[in-house]
């Protein structure tokens, strides 16, 4: 236990020293990642509800021909603007993005309305362009509303019930949350502390492995008299101390960052006080075992920083692919996904935000699954420790 003690305090030692790696493990991950998060989910939520409460400006051609259209466009919040001079002049203006969106109402709209004729408008926008793809269906809903409101009012000038053309009533009932809701918005976070624990442990990985065979101390490392199996395990739980940190810092980062964020006002309150914070710090420590041993695995088979550099950037890649996949599908918990890393955490995570009840068994293969890789892994660094041609 004493030399296992002895090499795990010197690895931690030598990586605490490097300042600028440790900067760059405990900083840009778990810190960085969850303020950018929060700012691009910021913007949005402002972008949202500034466009559901501003006025939108609609350019029409031939105003004139539809003055209760316009009056009616109006009170949907709607500002009517003159358009170009005519229709090959609206195709060319949302072309080239001057306006997202044009309306023309040809002459012989008023004559069809009063001849019971369906009368023909024509809105011009590009649904390349997302900005005026919003600005069209606006647009739409406001005709279409009004389209709506004429029809009623001509059955019932005839005497008809216009109810008559709803002989259904569909009532929609939401059984969400505002906790659930949340979850819509929150789900990648696992993605967000898979990859920031296994950044903290990284730079560490590759340092005690590649870095020390092209610095040539490996092969009087290797000679001291300490068993390879301690070396080994060793390295692997100093980088397990780092990565467990910067766990910690991606969650502590995520909890203050939700205070900033304008959720309340979407309906949503996420389930993401310290408790919960505690709860996946240990959901999610299992996989540090397994990202240390795997990371220092692959990091092993390199001859140089660089080279494990690159295998190592596809390793912090393919534990988030899972998540990507099932946030993709939306994918409920079941039994068979407990027992794939990454994926059980992310799922069980979900179910934490969401504050849904939790399956203890579902908890308890997770936890067991992803410890018994890890173990194995560890295993296989501490054979191929034993292989002189670690050496080569």
């Amino acid at each position: 236990m004493r030399t296992f003690l002895a090499v795990f305090f010197k690895e931690v030692l030598d990586n605490i020293r490097d300042r600028r790696t440790l900067a760059s493990a405990l900083i840009m991950g778990p810190i960085f990642g969850p303020v950018l998060f929060a700012m691009v989910i910021n913007l949005s939520i402002d972008r949202a509800l500034d466009d559901a409460e501003s006025t939108m400006e609609l350019p029409v051609i031939g105003q004139q021909h539809a003055p209760n259209l316009m009056r009616f466009l109006e009170s949907r919040n709607i500002d009517i603007v003159a358009g170009p001079e005519d229709i090959d002049g609206a195709a060319e203006a949302v072309k080239t993005g001057q306006h997202d969106v044009v309306l023309v109402i040809p002459e012989d709209f008023g004559k069809n309305l009063a001849d019971t004729i369906p009368a023909r408008i024509e809105l011009y926008s590009d649904e390349a362009n997302s900005q005026g793809e919003k600005e069209k269906r606006r647009a739409r809903s406001a005709l279409r509303a009004y389209n709506q409101q004429l029809a009623a009012i001509r059955l019932s000038a005839r005497g008809v019930n216009p109810m008559l053309l709803r002989p259904i009533n569909i009532d929609e009932v939401d059984v969400s949350t505002p906790s659930g809701r949340s979850a819509m918005l929150l789900g990648m976070m696992s993605y967000f502390f898979i990859f920031a624990l296994l950044m903290g442990g990284m730079y560490l990985a590759i340092d005690t492995t590649a870095g020390e065979r092209e610095r040539g101390s490996l092969e009087p490392l290797l000679s001291l008299p300490v068993t390879r199996g301690q070396l080994i395990l060793g390295k692997i739980m100093a980088t397990c101390v780092f990565m467990a940190a910067s766990l910690m810092l991606s969650l502590l980062s995520f909890y203050v960052v939700l205070e900033f964020m304008p959720l309340e006002q979407l309906g949503m309150t996420p389930n993401f006080g310290l408790p919960v914070i505690a709860a996946a710090f240990f959901l999610l420590l299992p996989f540090v075992l397994l990202g240390a041993s795997l990371m220092t695995l692959v990091a092993s088979f390199t001859k140089s920083y660089k080279e494990a550099q690159t295998w190592l950037s596809v390793v912090l890649i393919a534990p988030t692919l899972p998540i990507l996949v099932v946030s993709i599908l939306t994918l409920r918990p079941k039994l068979e996904f407990m027992f794939v890393p990454s994926l059980s955490q992310h799922l069980i995570l979900v179910d934490m935000v969401k504050n849904e009840p939790l399956n203890g068994l579902h908890i308890a293969i997770s936890v067991c699954s992803t410890l018994a890789i890890g173990a194995i892994l560890t295993w296989v660094c501490a054979r191929l420790y034993r292989r002189e041609g670690l050496l080569g």
